[in-house]
Formats: C-alpha cells, structure tokens, sequence
C-alpha cells in the first residue's frame, strides 16, 4: 500500500502534463539549467578570487613580531650539580 506502481507515476505524469501544459515544463527546465550553469560560475569566480588573495598573502610578510625566548648563558661551571643528597625533595 506504501509503494506506488509505474501506472500510478504515469497518471501523475498526466495530470502535471495536462495541468501545466508542456511549454510550461519545458521553460521551467531551462530555467533551472540557466540557474545552475550560473551557480557554476559564481563558484568558479569566488575559487579564483580566493586563490589570487592567498597568493598576494603569501607574499607579505608576517603582520606581527613576537620576541624569541631569550638566550641563556652558562653559570660558569661546566659540569651540573647532579647529586641531591643536600637538597630535600621539594
């Protein structure tokens, strides 16, 4: 009872048909195609706008300038105290 038959489509097919008229159908269809083809390129035009940005970013240097850690420097002996008899555990 769900599922409808290939005879059912057809009457349904029909009455569209005798409803709407075949020029109608037929015109609605290109309009679909024309919206589509125009969604195509506007995607396009938005791929290639984003593809120069980034190439112009990529060559810009970086806007900001953030200190690297500081040096350090030897404390003056060269072998480091590794027995830890004298200091408690903290």
């Amino acid at each position: 009872m769900g599922s409808f038959s290939i005879w059912h489509w057809l009457v349904v097919l029909l009455v569209i048909l005798l409803l709407f008229g075949g020029g109608k159908i037929s015109g609605l269809m290109g309009d679909l195609a024309k919206g589509i083809k125009s969604f195509k390129q506007n995607m396009k035009e938005d791929d290639d706008e984003k593809d120069a940005s980034m190439a112009a970013e990529s060559n810009q240097p970086p806007a900001g300038n953030l200190p690297g850690p500081a040096p350090t420097r030897p404390t003056g002996s060269a072998q480091p105290n590794t027995s830890n008899s004298s200091h408690p555990a903290a």
